[in-house]
C-alpha cells in the first residue's frame, strides 16, 4: 500500500507541476510577439539579425503579429517597453540583450501569463526561458582564416565588454589563429559598449597603427569593417555578412541566424507546448555559421575551414579541447580534456596568444 501511495503522490506532483507550467495553445492569428532591441535595426549587426528573425515569425506563421522597439537602454526603459507590449496583447516577448536580464524577471513576475525569452542570460522562471548560440564555434573557424592571412602576425580585435561571453569568443578565435599560425598574436582593445560606431572606428584605427594587418571584431555595427576597408586592411566581420561594408577586404564573418530559434519558440507557444528551457544551440542547428568567403581567401584555406566545420557539426571535435594554455603559458586544460559549459559560461582568463588584459569590471 505504501508503495502504491507514493506512486499516486508522485503522479499527482508530476500532474500538478505540469499544470502549473502549462500555457494554452494560441492560434497563429492570435499570436502577438514583442521584441526589445538594444540597438537600432539598421545597425547592420546584432539587432539587424534579430529583426530578420522577427520577420521570419510572420512569414512562417501567417496572421501572427510582431512588433519591436529599438535602442532600448537597460533599466526602467526596458521595463516600460515590455509592459507596453503586454498592454497591447503580447503573449511572447523576446529581450535581446544580456543587460535586460533583471528587468525581464521583474516584469515576468507581474505577468505569469506571458512568456519571456531572454538572450544570453541565465535567470529563468516558470515563464522565462533563456537562449543563445555557440558562436565560439564559428569564431574558431574565422580564426583559422585570420591566422592564415596575416603577414605581420599581429591581428587586432575590437571587443565590446569584458564579460565571459566576449572573452570566450576572443579565446576561440585565438585558438583558431594559433592552430595555423603559432607565431601570430591577437591584440585586444575594449570598447565598453555594444554599439558605438565612433569608438569602433577609433579602436580599429589604433590597432592598425599598432601593426595589425587583420582586424576582428565583437561589436554591433559595421564601423570596424568600414574603417578596415578604408585602411586597406583585412577584416573578419561579426553578426552578419559585412562584405557590404568592406567589399574588397572582408574575409568572412561569424554570423547569426536567430530565425531557427525564434520560430521554434513561436511554434511551441502556438502549440501550447512551451516550457522554460536554456537553449544554447550549436552550428549543427544552423543558428551560427560563417559568411561566404571573400575573394582574398585562398582555396586551401577554404578547404581547411570546411574540414574543421564538418568535424564541429558532426560532433567529432569540440573547440575547447586541451591542451590549452593561458597567457603565461601554463596548462589550463589538459590534453584530451574538454571544458564544461559551466567553465565556458564563466570564462575569466585569456588563452596563450592573446595580448591584453581583462578589466575587473564588466558592463
Amino acid at each position: 500500500m505504501r508503495k502504491i501511495t507514493w506512486i499516486v503522490v508522485g503522479l499527482l506532483v508530476v500532474f500538478l507541476g505540469a499544470g502549473a507550467l502549462a500555457f494554452e495553445p494560441i492560434s497563429p492569428e492570435e499570436l502577438r510577439v514583442g521584441f526589445v532591441y538594444v540597438g537600432p535595426v539598421g545597425d547592420g549587426g546584432w539587432t539587424f539579425m534579430h529583426d530578420l528573425s522577427r520577420r521570419s515569425i510572420e512569414e512562417k506563421f501567417p496572421g501572427a503579429t510582431t512588433s519591436f522597439v529599438e535602442a532600448v537602454p537597460v533599466g526602467p526603459d526596458a521595463v516600460r517597453v515590455m509592459e507596453t507590449f503586454i498592454r497591447h496583447g503580447a503573449q511572447l516577448v523576446f529581450a535581446t540583450s544580456f543587460g535586460y536580464m533583471d528587468q525581464v524577471i521583474e516584469v515576468a513576475q507581474r505577468h505569469p501569463e506571458v512568456i519571456f525569452m531572454h538572450c544570453s542570460g541565465y535567470r529563468m522562471a516558470d515563464n522565462v526561458g533563456v537562449y543563445f548560440g555557440r558562436m565560439y564555434q564559428a569564431r574558431y573557424l574565422s580564426g583559422l582564416v585570420a591566422g592564415s592571412l596575416t603577414e605581420s602576425n599581429v591581428i587586432g580585435y575590437v571587443a565590446a565588454h569584458p564579460i565571459p561571453e566576449v572573452v570566450r569568443m576572443i579565446n576561440a578565435f585565438t585558438l583558431g589563429v594559433r592552430e595555423v599560425n603559432p607565431y601570430a598574436v591577437v591584440r585586444v582593445v575594449w570598447l565598453f559598449s555594444w554599439y558605438d560606431p565612433g569608438k569602433e572606428t577609433e579602436a580599429t584605427k589604433a590597432l592598425i597603427d599598432a601593426g595589425s594587418d587583420v582586424i576582428a571584431m565583437h561589436a554591433d555595427s559595421g564601423a570596424t569593417a568600414l574603417a578596415a576597408e578604408e585602411a586597406g586592411v583585412y577584416v573578419i566581420g561579426y553578426n552578419s555578412d559585412m562584405s557590404r561594408f568592406a567589399p574588397t577586404r572582408h574575409l568572412t564573418a561569424p554570423i547569426w541566424n536567430w530565425s531557427v530559434l525564434t520560430t521554434y519558440v513561436a511554434e511551441q507557444v502556438i502549440n501550447g507546448t512551451w516550457r522554460p528551457e536554456n537553449l544554447w544551440w550549436g552550428m549543427d542547428t544552423g543558428i551560427v555559421d560563417l559568411a561566404p568567403f571573400g575573394p582574398a581567401v585562398p582555396e586551401e584555406v577554404r578547404n581547411l575551414v570546411g574540414a574543421a566545420r564538418e568535424r564541429i557539426v558532426e560532433g567529432a571535435w569540440k573547440v575547447f579541447t586541451g591542451p590549452i594554455r593561458d597567457q603565461q603559458g601554463a596548462i589550463r586544460v589538459a590534453e584530451g580534456e574538454v571544458m564544461s559549459d559551466e567553465d565556458l559560461l564563466s570564462f575569466s582568463w585569456f588563452v596563450e596568444g592573446v595580448e591584453g588584459e581583462i578589466p575587473a569590471r564588466g558592463n
